[in-house]
């Protein structure tokens, strides 16, 4: 039933949980305001006269700057969270202590005159705050995508809570008064704050834990001051005739409001009566925004937002030329009402949103700075030129219908200013598509907008025939996106452009499907370009030409002799789309062929079989799982998955324990195509798995099930999974006990391996089951480097809205990990490592059993009493040059390590002489001799450090001579076998290369240092 309701109302069963903690905030809040809109009005315009709005609003406008300041300090003095709780507490306090006043002021049966213009100013901001800070909230809250789903529900609920608003302040301002409308604002306000401070809690602090740390350097490449976006906003004609929309759209709306309610007070004479009338215009109003709401997006849709503002400027003069035509009939009071809703609508719902077509041809990192330039600007002066409108009738004594006509002459300058600013805009926009220097995308997507709106093929033709390529990629992928085959010639006309990316966005634009055989040569003798990508992009037009398919099977056969695979690759897809049965034959002799020649031949035909789902290849795919080369292996797993061959699950599983990082991620990527059938197996393997096999398996489950299921399955998992992390602890203080610290420090390195794991897994559970932007959020936090924001991020956890179980289990994990292994009696060490010896890891299981067989004395065989694996690793372990080598990738190692012992004087490596060995120095000393010299040292090498690694891996020529100072023992790589388990597994070559770089780089500092 809730997912239903999710769907009718356009939302995902994701946002449930924002949804129903905002929703609240927006409909309770949205009373709060309008009681409190509603109650100031009255009580001013009647206690202390409409005829004086225009002095308040003068005031409100010498106090907005202030008001500005007052924010901008706030803002740089505050967090986020901190700033969204003080804000509401400010506002909270100020209605609060203002309807505390009047709750005194009715007791003692007083009312001080001079209080209600401070009513008005207080209450004003308020107003004008509360509408900035929740939607400032909800956007901050929400993701880009989530956004679109859940603000039109958000404007919704607003729109709900002032219809409420307006039915509670015509009965209660019937029975009690205006006052009491006011009364109930700070009520409501504090019954939405419970749910508005959970929000900042549960969301809002964990999203804003870890600050952006570009935002610095992109101030400094792209910030402007204050003074320079206040000059070049007057000085740019587009966006000074934006400034000038923004500010008279609002002084037209308070014209408006002073002549609605200056008429209002004279038919409705008594504050009750008043105070009612305003509360059903209110709920019109209100209902008049719900139904709006409805019908928003098509109606933007069908004007396009570059019409909207000359839209909303037409609607303006209509109130005002109505509501003028009526002035001294009986529908004067329906046609202000209509007026003065239609207008607040248009006004607060629609302009603004419109307003920021101005800015989007701004650079991102100055837009924001130009908005609030231009907003302070004409809030400013929007106010005060209402003021100046008002007092014409106040202090001139115009009369109230001819100020309606100045109303209706200043809409009909509006209508002209916004037909100015779309053409300044228009203009804008080509000069900078025109001029554009690198692939900006939002400014594509603006041009892309209007051209959808506003048909002109006029500016295409310009942008064609620009000489900026990026304006012709961005015209030409208009082109494409709109599928107008009219523009072909001018498409075949680029065969010879001088850039290979304009000829590859020309054929991506071409719609072939009512082109004739001319045209279709034409494209053909893309297929001879230089570059290869246009080449394929050639063939992969040409395998849509279904009405001329004879002639494009000609073109493409020849495609399969091509000495790019990419376009090989496309060669045979085309020919299968063109469902010639002819080629057949010729395109499974190249599958064939290719699979059988490895690299990136069989990559590209991996991708062929799992996009045509060329089932009959699996078999032959399934070889190359255990093919040597990475991008091959990767390749077939993935299109393993896209067959959705579930038989290959359990192989897949065993080889994860062993898998580099790119080819574990592929894996999993691989398990999540292969959908539904891959649920079971997956499940299957959760209890006994290890912990790199179970995190592969429980985050391609938390992709597969929905969830519910993740509740029920994979959070029980994860808690079991921690558990288990922590007892496994227990092994470390074992071996402590058994005073092996060597083996202690081993099996910490890999538990903390199982963590990370088991981590990677546990948060994308977390993800499923909570909001995965604020899980996302909290973990990025959690594993930054600095303590403080760690411990926000901890705090965070602490507090959010996950399942209580898990946080509780993380944050004991989070806080316990660093803590001192725990002193255990000698019989509990037995048996924690007895237990140990029989666990599935590996390692663990390794470290065990030695310490059991230390413990109980076994003697040693002769090929342990050299070094046997274990003594290996825990030896490189400690040797630099290996040191940014995961334990894994540390037995990797130890296992091509053959340990050998040389005398005195031995040459280990001859200087000019081919070298493929690599030595670590296990006992013992080695000098290097500069070539040709016989006693030239260049320097002396100890236990721990190596020699002969920048030849052995290509067997190149050594450039030094290595020779052994006595009695020498050494591990020996050869390069041969190095280079094998590179290919294999390319973190261990990352790791290595890292090493490298930081010898080099300790080189030159010494030679700089003795320069």
């Amino acid at each position: 039933m809730n997912a239903m309701i999710l769907r009718w109302i356009g939302v995902k069963f994701e946002d449930r949980r924002k949804l129903a903690m905002m929703a609240p905030v927006f409909f309770l809040c949205g009373i709060s305001e309008l009681l409190n809109y509603n109650g100031y009005m009255t009580l001013f315009n009647q206690r202390f006269g409409s005829e004086y709005l225009p002095y308040v609003y003068g005031a409100e406008a010498v106090i907005m700057p202030l008001e500005a300041w007052f924010m901008s300090w706030l803002t740089s003095r505050l967090t986020k969270p901190q700033l969204m709780r003080t804000l509401f507490a400010i506002m909270g306090v100020i209605i609060g202590v203002n309807a505390v006043a009047l709750l005194l002021f009715n007791s003692m049966d007083i009312s001080p005159r001079a209080y209600y213009p401070f009513l008005f100013l207080s209450s004003s901001f308020v107003v004008r705050q509360q509408t900035i800070l929740l939607w400032s909230l909800a956007v901050d809250l929400c993701p880009t995508q989530q956004a679109k789903r859940l603000m039109p529900v958000f404007v919704s609920s607003a729109a709900l809570g002032g219809i409420a608003a307006g039915v509670l302040a015509q009965v209660v301002s019937k029975w009690l008064g205006a006052d009491a409308v006011y009364m109930l604002a700070p009520l409501f306000l504090l019954a939405g704050g419970v749910n508005y401070w959970k929000s900042i809690a549960y969301y809002l602090v964990p999203l804003t834990l870890k600050q952006e740390r570009s935002v610095a350097s992109g101030a400094a490449e792209g910030g402007l001051s204050s003074g320079d976006y206040f000059k070049r906003s007057f000085t740019t004609p587009y966006l000074l005739v934006a400034i000038g929309i923004m500010t008279l759209m609002p002084a037209l709306y308070f014209l408006m409001e002073y002549v609605f309610l200056n008429v209002t007070r004279t038919i409705y004479k008594t504050e009750s009566e008043f105070a009612s009338f305003f509360g059903l215009v209110t709920t019109l109003l209100f209902t008049i925004a719900l139904l709006l709401q409805l019908v928003s997006n098509r109606l933007m849709a069908w004007l396009g937002q570059s019409n909207m503002l000359p839209a909303i400027a037409i609607i303006f003069t209509c109130g005002f030329v109505a509501a003028a035509a009526t002035f001294g009939t009986s529908f004067i009071l329906y046609s202000l009402s209509m007026g003065y809703m239609f207008l607040y609508l248009l006004l607060y719902y629609f302009a603004e949103p419109a307003n920021q077509l101005f800015f989007k041809l701004l650079p991102m990192l100055q837009r924001d700075g130009y908005r609030y330039i231009a907003q302070g600007v004409a809030a400013s002066l929007g106010i005060l030129i209402g003021a100046l409108l008002q007092s014409l009738h106040a202090e001139l004594g115009f009369s109230l219908r001819l100020l309606v006509w100045v109303g209706g002459g200043g809409g009909v300058l509006l209508v002209l200013m916004t037909y100015i600013g779309k053409s300044l805009y228009i203009r804008e926009l080509i000069r900078s598509v025109q001029t554009m220097s690198d692939t900006r995308q939002d400014l594509a997507l603006a041009f892309d907008e209007y051209m959808r709106e506003n048909k002109s093929p006029l500016m295409l033709d310009q942008l064609l025939a620009n000489s900026n390529d990026y304006a012709r990629e961005v015209a030409l992928g208009m082109i494409g996106r709109t599928g107008d085959d009219t523009y072909l010639p001018k498409l075949l006309a680029l065969v010879d452009d001088r850039s290979a990316r304009i000829r590859i966005a020309s054929l991506r634009a071409m719609n072939l499907e009512r082109a004739e055989l001319q045209a279709l040569v034409k494209v053909a003798s893309f297929l001879e370009d230089p570059d290869y990508e246009v080449r394929a992009a050639g063939v992969r037009l040409l395998g849509r030409a279904d009405h001329m398919r004879h002639q494009a099977v000609y073109f493409v056969r020849l495609k399969l002799l091509d000495s790019s695979p990419k376009v090989v690759a496309e060669a045979v897809k085309a020919l299968y789309y063109l469902q010639n049965e002819q080629s057949f034959e010729a395109c499974y002799e190249v599958i064939q062929r290719y699979l059988k020649e490895g690299g990136e031949q069989t990559v590209y035909i991996c991708r062929v079989i799992a996009e045509l789902e060329m089932y009959s290849f699996l078999p032959d795919v399934e070889q190359l799982l255990g093919h040597t080369d990475p991008a091959v292996r990767a390749e077939a797993i993935a299109c393993m998955g896209k067959l959705r061959h579930i038989a290959a699950i359990p192989w897949l599983l065993e080889q994860l324990e062993w898998a580099e990082p790119a080819l574990y991620e592929v894996t999993i990527d691989a398990f999540i195509a292969m959908g539904s059938g891959a649920i079971e197996p997956l499940k299957d393997v959760l209890q006994q798995a290890q912990p790199k096999v179970w995190s592969a398996a429980i985050r391609a489950l938390a992709a597969l099930l929905d969830e519910a299921e993740c509740q029920s399955v994979l959070l029980g998992a994860a808690l079991l999974k921690l558990e288990e992390l922590w007892k496994s602890r227990d092994i470390e203080a074992a071996l402590y006990k058994m005073e092996l610290s060597t083996r202690a420090e081993l099996a910490r390195m890999r538990l903390t391996e199982h963590k990370a794991f088991l981590l990677d897994g546990v948060w994308t559970v977390m993800e499923r089951i909570a909001e995965s932007d604020v899980v996302f959020a909290v973990r990025r936090a959690i594993e930054d480097e600095d303590e403080e924001i760690r411990e926000s991020g901890l705090e965070a956890l602490a507090e959010g809205s996950a399942d209580k179980r898990l946080t509780a289990a993380l944050l004991a994990l989070f806080e316990g990990w660093s803590a001192p292994h725990t002193d255990m009696p000698y019989e509990q060490a037995v048996q924690v490592l007895r237990a140990a010896a029989g666990l599935q890891d590996m390692w663990l299981q390794l470290l065990a059993s030695d310490a059991l067989r230390r413990e109980e004395n076994e003697p040693l065989s002769g090929q342990q009493a050299l070094m046997g694996m274990l003594d290996k690793v825990v030896f490189l372990k400690q040797v630099p040059f290996f040191s940014d080598l995961s334990l894994e990738e540390l037995g990797y190692i130890a296992g091509i390590a053959v340990e050998e012992k040389h005398s005195a004087g031995t040459r280990l490596v001859a200087s000019g002489e081919i070298n493929n060995k690599l030595g670590v120095i296990v006992d013992g000393s080695v000098q290097l001799l500069a070539a040709g010299s016989k006693n030239g040292m260049i320097a002396e090498l100890g236990p721990k450090d190596v020699f002969g690694e920048t030849s052995a891996i290509d067997a190149t020529a050594a450039t030094t001579t290595a020779r052994s100072v006595g009695e020498v023992r050494i591990l020996t790589l050869l390069g041969e076998e190095m280079a094998k388990l590179i290919r294999l597994h390319p973190e261990i070559g990352m790791g290595l290369l890292k090493a490298s770089l930081a010898r080099v780089r300790m080189l030159e500092q010494k030679i700089a240092q003795t320069g």
